[in-house]
């Protein structure tokens, strides 16, 4: 299943000219969420979920937001490998998603009323096919209830990200939150960095 899932995310890249990585395992007792914010030719962040051992991923073009009014717009794309979740750096010119990328946010989750990750992840899966995805996100910036609602009438991969009514909602602005939840950087200052180009081999 996972070779399969990530088939068309190979596809799309030279392993030769990206430093973006290829595969990897999770060991953690919790799955993982990551936010990464990806400045290629536009601006948007990619919200990505831990599920069968790939991360389940989907292009925010507005970001996410903790206000339950906003629902975000978010375009499911190719999974990708759980290494991912580290990626902060640069995707040379001339590659796929060119640009640099920071973490913006990382945590873990649970769907609502799982007691374990394997039950946890067998119902987001569950969710993918049904059209609405509930979680609770544990991060640095998102935290708490949020649903993916796949809308209809519109492209297939079509879905939105909603913040729903609990203790963590804010009237603030998610995003003017942009420095790296793991680096503490700025995008520009990523771009600059002497270690810019991630490796996923390197020693961390």
């Amino acid at each position: 299943m996972t070779v399969m899932s990530l088939a068309k995310y190979k596809q799309k890249r030279k392993f030769d000219k990206t430093p973006e990585p290829v595969g990897g395992k999770s060991k953690a007792k919790f799955s993982i969420f990551v936010v990464q914010k990806h400045d290629a030719s536009r601006l948007h962040y990619d919200f990505r979920l831990e599920a069968g051992g790939v991360l389940k991923s989907w292009a925010v073009p507005k970001g996410p937001s903790m206000k339950t009014e906003d629902k975000r717009l978010a375009m499911m794309v190719e999974d990708h490998p759980y290494d991912y979740k580290d990626f902060e750096g640069m995707i040379p010119k001339g590659n796929y998603g060119a640009g640099t990328v920071m973490v913006w946010d990382f945590g873990n989750y649970l769907a609502p009323g799982a007691k374990s990750k394997i039950e946890s992840e067998k119902m987001v899966k569950a969710g993918l096919r049904k059209g609405e995805i509930k979680l609770v996100l544990n991060g640095k910036k998102l935290r708490g209830g949020f649903v993916l609602v796949h809308t209809k009438g519109q492209a297939d991969n079509a879905w939105l990200l909603i913040k729903e009514k609990d203790e963590f909602v804010s009237k603030a602005d998610a995003t003017k939150q942009d420095k790296s939840a793991k680096t503490k950087r700025s995008l520009g200052q990523i771009a600059k960095a002497e270690d810019k180009i991630w490796h996923s081999n390197r020693k961390k």
